[in-house]
């Protein structure tokens, strides 16, 4: 066994950690001024890649309502990479008008998920990414490809190994430098995610596959073992394990920051963030937006 002598950890929780924040504490939206001081408290932790917002239309993802003002609003650190996540065109061109320095693209391994989540399938979410990619080229931005339900998908159960590698090597052979593997629901095992990992490395070099696990039947840490073993050396994570998916019913949020950078500490495994600080953001974000704390290492540490 080789684990990877240091991992990239991309952060999500202003993306994904809040899209789908209820915030009855602030009577709908999440403050733009609030997500603002959550990236710029990440800003100051290590990371080098924060998922900042998402150019998705409002009715769908009112969270996001704010994107372009958030991403306008950033206050920029030499090394780290802010990115938004875009389902189309026009999302991208917002993204770009906004300087994202980075831009993703989302599909799934699961047609059923596909439809409920973008209203269309595998194949037509995929053909509306490639003139988003030739835009992000035309601007040198740099693409990210998410594949979701890569470990089990809510509406149709299973989801073949050979069904992720099949789209995912679509958004690499399209342009997407990196491809991160979702497990949306959380229902995957060690097992399971080394072999949905051994299909999709047959096709995309290891080093530009990341992990995004949810941790809803509590093994995003195991699993997150697991695929370190095969090599694995990114890992999406959420700060104070914020977020969830507002299409899969029972999704928790994603793995917790804080657990990740534990693990890998004690892997002796390098990643450049700020155990402390990190904890410190995720129980100043857990109290603006009066939950819990989703990390076991920062409940287990104080603060």
């Amino acid at each position: 066994m080789t684990f990877p002598s240091h991992v990239k950890l991309v952060e999500m929780s202003p993306r994904d950690g809040l899209q789908n924040e209820s915030s009855d504490v602030f009577e709908g939206m999440v403050p733009t001024a609030i997500k603002l001081e959550l990236i710029e408290r990440l800003s100051n932790t290590g990371l080098t890649h924060i998922e900042a917002a998402s150019f998705v239309s409002p009715k769908w993802v009112p969270q996001m309502a704010d994107a372009s003002a958030v991403m306008q609003g950033i206050q920029r650190r030499d090394g780290i990479i802010y990115s938004a996540l875009t389902p189309n065109l026009k999302g991208a061109e917002n993204a770009i008008a906004s300087h994202a320095g980075e831009i993703a693209v989302f599909s799934a391994a699961s047609e059923a998920f596909t439809e409920k989540n973008i209203n269309c399938s595998i194949e037509e979410s995929l053909s509306r990414f490639e003139p988003v990619i030739e835009l992000a080229k035309a601007h040198n931005i740099p693409v990210r490809g998410y594949v979701s339900t890569v470990l089990g998908c809510p509406y149709q159960g299973e989801v073949s190994p050979n069904e992720v590698a099949r789209v995912a090597k679509r958004l690499y052979d399209m342009g997407c430098y990196e491809i991160s593997l979702g497990d949306t629901i959380g229902t995957g095992t060690p097992l399971s995610a080394k072999r949905m990992l051994e299909a999709v490395s047959r096709d995309i070099p290891i080093n530009k596959l990341a992990a995004h696990f949810h941790d809803t039947y509590g093994q995003a840490i195991a699993n997150l073992y697991a695929v370190l073993e095969e090599g694995i050396g990114i890992i999406d994570a959420s700060v104070a394990g914020l977020g969830g998916c507002p299409y899969a019913q029972g999704a928790s949020g994603n793995v917790a920051s804080e657990d990740v950078l534990y693990l890998l500490q004690g892997l002796g495994i390098e990643t450049g963030v700020d155990l402390d600080q990190l904890i410190t953001t995720g129980y100043w974000i857990s109290d603006q937006l009066k939950r819990q704390n989703g990390s076991k290492v920062a409940l287990a540490k104080g603060r």
